[in-house]
């Protein structure tokens, strides 16, 4: 027992003096500027559920919201924040990218008017005008949404309003706004004393789609640090649904300049939206989209869902 004891003694102190395991760094380029929409991450990052799996993560706010999936493609990023259906765009491009998770899990985008305007449905915008920010996708939205009703996009005249869609629609200088978050649009325009009337794309002819979701390079899906980077946002979302109000405070403290009344309700309304298991992937829901977005003549064919999706850490 003697000799025993100073051997474990031994042990521990070169256990003691041993250098901890450098963490692995991450890039992730972010889709916009940093807002409730990033929760997770920046809940993830201030909880240190990032360290606790071993990564040091650098969050990446864009010079060029185009530009993330791109960098990615051309290894200048880990990972990128983007969007369901710009990812089938970009796979029927050819762009060795892949969905290796989920962030947001339902569609924001929204067809807006004002409340108190002569528009109550669809069909009342036969004639008017639409603002919009990026053609394409918000386009074939629109026809969907209007053909419900016995409409064509020949029927509304559009206007691009380069990103300004809440100032577009309380200036009067279209009808209605397709494009507009219900998380962040709608508070916009509440605040400026202007109530919102919403139609949303998935009660009106749209397969539901996830609206933010993680990309990295198609080469790469086999990277350790990818599974170990979603369950920190798994745990980051968990915790923030049962800590609503404490994880706005985290929030801030790291973000203090985002202390305003439009993001705290943005936060609110952000929150039950959060994939809770976002290594979780639904590959049905993915082919009925990327069958919606080839009818929609976005892309000429639908690679099959593997080329461009995978399951990480799914539970």
């Amino acid at each position: 027992m003697r000799k025993t004891l100073p051997l474990i003694a031994m042990l521990a102190l070169m256990l003691a003096a041993a250098p901890a395991r450098a963490a692995d760094k991450l890039t992730v380029l972010l889709d916009w500027f940093v807002n409730p929409g990033h929760a997770p991450l920046v809940v993830a990052a201030q909880k240190g559920y990032f360290t606790d799996a071993g990564l040091d993560v650098e969050l990446v706010p864009p010079a060029d919201p185009a530009a993330p999936p791109r960098l990615v493609a051309a290894g200048q990023g880990d990972i990128a924040i983007s969007y369901q259906p710009n990812l089938h765009i970009q796979a029927a491009e050819g762009l060795p990218l892949a969905r290796i998770g989920t962030l947001v899990e339902t569609p924001l985008n929204t067809l807006v008017v004002l409340a108190d305007g002569p528009v109550k449905s669809l069909a009342d915008l036969k004639g008017r005008t639409v603002g919009f920010s990026v053609g394409g996708f918000e386009d074939a939205l629109l026809q969907t949404m209007l053909s419900g009703v016995g409409m064509s996009l020949d029927d509304v005249t559009l206007v691009n309003v380069n990103f300004a869609l809440s100032p577009a629609l309380i200036a009067g200088r279209v009808d209605a706004v397709i494009g507009a978050f219900r998380n962040f649009e709608l508070t916009q325009l509440r605040l400026e004393g202007h109530e919102g009337l919403a139609f949303y794309p998935e009660e009106h002819g749209v397969p539901v789609y996830d609206e933010l979701i993680f990309i990295a390079h198609r080469d790469n899906t086999g990277d350790d640090r990818l599974p170990r980077f979603l369950e920190a946002i798994e745990r980051a979302v968990i915790w923030l649904t049962n800590h609503p109000e404490e994880g706005w405070a985290t929030f801030l403290a790291a973000h203090p300049d985002l202390d305003n009344e439009l993001n705290r309700q943005a936060w609110t309304l952000s929150l039950p939206r959060f994939a809770k298991r976002p290594g979780a992937l639904d590959v049905p829901r993915y082919t009925r989209f990327a069958a919606f977005m080839q009818q929609q003549g976005l892309i000429e064919r639908s690679p099959p869902v593997s080329d461009y999706a995978v399951a990480l850490g799914a539970r």
